[in-house]
């Protein structure tokens, strides 16, 4: 989601090209290829293991692998068929039955069966640390059993709304039986993640450098037209826009309002403006907890009182950061749950908004008892200044800009702010782990709102510091009794009632600050790919989508270049030594919020 500015690709190029010759472009060694895209991927893979990762860049690439019970259509993300050709529920609404596609094959040979999906979910509800990335789904199931080899049957506790949305990867049990320790680095490697059944395989993983997927012959929906799928990496949007121009890559998505703009002009290339289901927020650490209410973390104590974090909300100008950050491409927000779900989404009335208002901000502080000093920073209970920890991206263009103006805007409230832009790991890390203060992050979410409000109860804490569990520590009473309504609530309208309640909630409670929901810019080679699928159809993205559609869709022009397929993107191929290396931008790739939801960020 984020990216910084750097120079040109070349030159990082030519210095990371240390490896023995002799080389010869990739271009060239792609003759003996099929048709081949390259995407830039400026986000780091967390995992490849289905039940860890929450990169979006890396449930992108699951989604690609192994196919869904359901999952949401192209056309306008209603509930589509997927590995369950159709489904049914009890008169209670307790007792879900799915019926399991009949002739599906796993890429080793064997079938998917009932049994595979019963595996899966069943691993979840009991292996602790296989609930890190889709726990939430599991948590109010009572039993999942394979009655037969195409009859799968959930019973639930209490009624659940979003049974026809549950974004959970299912994986062959054949391989993933034998994997005891989901922390084993095995869990990551192509032996165990190649074995899929989606529209593409995987065949290579090199961290940070590249994922490469072929298209899967005997896919049920029938194969890609394209033959292989490469996810390339770059240290930054900058570093992939040049290698888009340079007909290096063929996709590119997460760009900035300056590089879209460029792009538009630029010969051989496409550009795509969609609304986003994204949300990008600052969190708020206060009270970082785990599950049994310990206390995890080094956030400051202020943090806790709620009228301090509603003055920091008063404090910062949203519309700003959508004008002068990302280039009018986005819009303010509210709720979490962004406007492109709009049956979901809740907007603040102009009397429950925090309006950007310095002075009454100023005034709440006043009143809470947070007096300034002699230097005109505020003071806390403990005698000593306020002083918060800005936490973003290194890699990220919008924290790189944003982080200026909110400590301007802070500081003019007399609360000091230090920005520390970090790694993506690290950020991830210290998120995680409760040691920060403040910190850029967001959010991507599906099109059933059930996941996004889940990350947000008192179950979501973690069992331990160090899980994604949550995405803002958040654990309030009135929230849990509002998403227990939503969440076995049937009727449409009185459902969504109850999101919109729940979402007003979270709001007025500020555990972070939903800043805009971005719009989606992203760019293809068009001299190379026609066209691809967009979710929904005609309007909506074609990256990171709550599918596969975009890239399985994917159509090559007539005599594009890549029709012959192969590496690029900086890449070069070692002859003499054999070996395939890809040379890509020197350090870490840059990502999107610190987890994606479905994704993750």
């Amino acid at each position: 989601m984020r990216f910084p500015r750097r120079t040109r690709v070349g030159a990082a190029v030519a210095a990371a090209a240390l490896v023995a010759g002799p080389f010869v472009p990739a271009a060239q060694a792609q003759q003996q290829g099929g048709t081949v895209l390259r995407v830039a991927l400026v986000q780091e893979i967390d995992h490849l293991n289905p039940f860890l990762a929450s990169f979006a860049s890396s449930t992108m690439v699951g989604r690609m692998t192994w196919e869904f019970l359901t999952l949401p259509s192209a056309e306008d993300n209603t509930p589509a068929p997927g590995l369950a050709e159709s489904w049914s529920t009890s008169p209670d609404k307790l007792t879900w039955t799915y019926r399991i596609r009949d002739g599906v094959r796993w890429s080793d040979g064997q079938p998917v069966t009932a049994k595979d999906a019963a595996y899966t979910f069943t691993r979840i509800m009991t292996d602790e640390d296989a609930q890190e990335a889709n726990g939430t789904y599991v948590e109010n199931f009572e039993s999942v059993t394979a009655t037969d080899d195409r009859t799968l049957v959930i019973k639930t506790k209490t009624p659940q709304a979003s049974m026809t949305a549950l974004d959970v990867p299912i994986v062959p049990e054949h391989i993933w039986a034998n994997q005891p320790n989901m922390s084993d680095p095995a869990t990551d490697s192509v032996p165990v993640v190649g074995v899929g059944d989606g529209p593409f395989l995987i065949t290579e993983y090199r961290p940070n450098e590249l994922v490469r997927l072929k298209a899967n012959p005997d896919y049920w929906r029938g194969r890609a037209k394209i033959d292989e799928l490469q996810f390339i990496s770059y240290k930054n949007s900058e570093a992939a826009v040049n290698a888009l121009k340079n007909n290096e890559v063929d996709f590119v998505n997460r760009l900035t309002s300056t590089q879209f703009d460029t792009l538009k002009n630029a010969e051989g290339v496409t550009t795509n403006q969609a609304i986003g289901r994204r949300y990008r927020e600052i969190i708020v650490n206060h009270g970082a907890q785990t599950q049994s209410r310990q206390p995890i973390g080094d956030g400051n104590p202020v943090l806790k009182d709620v009228r301090v974090r509603q003055a920091i909300a008063r404090a910062l100008d949203p519309q700003t950061l959508v004008d002068k950050v990302l280039g009018g491409y986005g819009q303010t927000g509210g709720g979490i749950v962004p406007a492109s779900f709009p049956a979901y989404h809740w907007e603040p009335t102009a009397n429950e908004r925090y309006h950007f208002d310095p002075a009454a901000a100023n005034a709440q502080l006043d009143q809470a008892g947070y007096p300034r000093g002699a230097d005109g920073t505020r003071i806390g209970p403990d005698g000593k200044p306020i002083e918060l920890r800005l936490l973003g991206r290194a890699s990220e263009d919008f924290a790189q800009r944003a982080s200026d103006y909110v400590i301007s805007w802070l500081g003019a409230i007399g609360i000091k702010a230090t920005k520390q832009l970090v790694s993506d790991n690290e950020v991830d890390e210290r998120t995680n782990n409760g040691t920060y203060d403040l910190a850029f992050s967001g959010w991507g979410t599906s099109p059933d709102p059930d996941y996004i409000l889940s990350k947000q109860t008192c179950a979501a804490l973690p069992a331990v510091a160090g899980s994604s569990s949550s995405t803002a520590f958040f654990c309030d009473p009135e929230f849990d009794r509002l998403y227990a309504a939503e969440s076995t609530e049937f009727d449409p309208a009185k459902r969504a009632d109850f999101v919109k309640q729940a979402q007003a909630r979270y709001y007025s409670q500020v555990p972070s600050i939903v800043l805009d929901y971005d719009n989606v810019l992203e760019a293809y080679r068009s001299d190379n790919f026609a066209s691809f699928t967009k979710q929904p159809a005609g309007t909506g993205q074609i990256m990171e989508q709550s599918g596969y559609w975009g890239f399985y869709g994917a159509t090559p022009a007539e005599g594009g270049s890549t029709a012959s397929g192969g590496l690029s993107g900086g890449a070069w191929i070692a002859v003499g030594a054999g070996v395939l290396v890809v040379l890509v931008i020197a350090g870490t790739a840059a990502g999107r919020r610190r987890r994606s939801a479905d994704d993750q960020e």
